[in-house]
């Protein structure tokens, strides 16, 4: 079953309302109400600042928003418009082309030349030389055992 604030959340969201926008539209109604309590509301349930969102809120919600988006009797509007002003508020974000590209600088100068065959530089390195080797110098920690899984090896 859905909640008045599962239904406030989506009608928030589905018409791009920003909380200050919300107030506003309140207001229409002469709903006063602050963006903090507004913000309570639009919390997940099992935050210590949840509030659930009452049938008065939530009328007096979609009264100012009938208000919001056709206008009044005196001066209506188009709420496809009122919609498009909304979206046009929404700042954009940045997209591919505008960004610039990361390329992280090449670690070895070898290795940022491609095909060309590497230099007689890189052919006098020492190797490098492993911590630990072949032949495991570590202490046994654990003494090894046989286990006969319940076989009787006397016959």
């Amino acid at each position: 079953m859905m909640t008045n604030n599962d239904i406030f959340k989506k009608l928030r969201v589905a018409l791009m309302l920003r909380d200050d926008q919300i107030v506003e539209i309140l207001e229409l109604v002469d709903f006063r109400i602050t963006k903090s309590e507004l913000g309570a509301f639009f919390r997940d349930e099992k935050h210590e600042n949840y509030m659930e969102c009452g049938d008065q809120v939530l009328r007096n919600f979609l009264n100012g928003l009938v208000i919001h988006l056709r206008g009044t009797k005196e001066n209506p509007k188009n709420p496809n418009d009122v919609l498009a002003k909304h979206k046009a508020q929404i700042p954009a974000k940045a997209t591919t082309k505008e960004r610039t590209e990361f390329k992280a600088k090449p670690r070895d100068e070898e290795k940022s030349r491609g095909d060309e065959a590497p230099s007689q530089k890189s052919a006098a390195k020492k190797p490098f030389k492993k911590q630990f080797p072949k032949g495991n110098n570590k202490t046994q920690v654990v003494e090894k055992v046989k286990f006969n899984f319940g076989k009787n090896n006397k016959g």
